[in-house]
């Protein structure tokens, strides 16, 4: 009885090692191998928590083993709770906005944008001290698209800092929230030039001439199906306007609209679609 009981205990570890070994051949196949880090940043009122599901759905799928998180306090100091190690392979980091509602720029978002276009740099400085990396990709959501197209725009000629190869937009509210005036303007289906452009839309026309044309950019947005055309805080239009500004010289650029009750504005980043279309255009070879 105990000859029996231990070939099956040596039969039950063989078969994990196995299934183990699988899973780590899979990545290795599907997954590119690469140092470059990729940065989430999460939208207004909230914090590094939006980021956990789609940091563990990458983790989980064998994207990476190193997630780590990035807090920026309200001066702008950026602290990690750990290092990335020297041999980390896609590894990711989650941004923490102490500042998550841009106080002291509420009459003035545009220029608040700018201000949190800020956090988003002192983050990649912050890791290229770390490690000098050629590369980086961004994720946001909300209000952390306009931040990060903002910190895009604002330091286009910095050749100090890393190129953006993949950009991500989730939720992107370029061209205004939902009941502000304009927001659900007509867009030229064509360009994605919209009828009416807000003042922090127009902040960013520049980038028609000078966005960088090695960033590839997915472009994923909600319509819950209500009639609204919006994913309930964000209309369809106002993230079809990204378009405009950079699809002529993005390296790619797609769009992809989530339907349904989970294409709501917040469920969009806890949302198993979205996962998989953000792994399988930021890692998958």
């Amino acid at each position: 009885m105990q000859k029996s009981l231990k070939l099956l205990f040596t039969l039950v570890v063989a078969l994990l090692g196995v299934g183990g070994f699988t899973a780590s051949v899979h990545a290795v196949t599907h997954y590119v191998q690469s140092s470059t880090p990729t940065i989430f940043v999460h939208g207004w009122g909230s914090s590094s928590h939006a980021e956990e599901k789609m940091a563990n759905a990458a983790r989980d799928a064998g994207v990476t083993k190193t997630i780590v998180r990035a807090n920026v306090d309200k001066k702008g100091n950026v602290t990690f709770n750990r290092q990335i190690p020297a041999n980390a392979v896609n590894p990711i980091v989650e941004v923490n906005l102490e500042d998550n509602k841009l106080a002291g720029y509420q009459d003035d978002y545009t220029q608040g944008y700018h201000h949190g276009g800020t956090y988003v740099k002192n983050v990649v400085v912050a890791l290229q001290k770390q490690r000098h990396y050629k590369q980086i990709n961004l994720v946001g959501h909300s209000m952390g698209n306009l931040e990060i197209i903002n910190y895009i725009n604002d330091n286009v000629n910095n050749k100090k800092l890393p190129k953006v190869a993949h950009l991500v937009a989730i939720a992107g509210h370029y061209n205004g929230l939902a009941g502000e005036h304009g927001a659900d303007a007509k867009v030229d289906t064509q360009t994605g030039e919209p009828e009416h452009q807000d003042s922090a839309y127009r902040e960013l026309l520049g980038l028609r001439q000078t966005f960088p044309k090695n960033t590839a950019i997915l472009n994923i947005y909600g319509d819950v199906g209500d009639g609204s055309h919006s994913d309930e805080d964000v209309p369809v239009n106002s993230a079809k306007s990204l378009k405009y500004l950079v699809a002529g010289r993005a390296k790619s650029y797609q769009e992809i609209e989530i339907h349904g009750k989970n294409a709501q504005h917040s469920k969009l980043h806890n949302n198993s679609q979205v996962n998989r279309l953000l792994i399988n255009f930021l890692w998958k070879k």
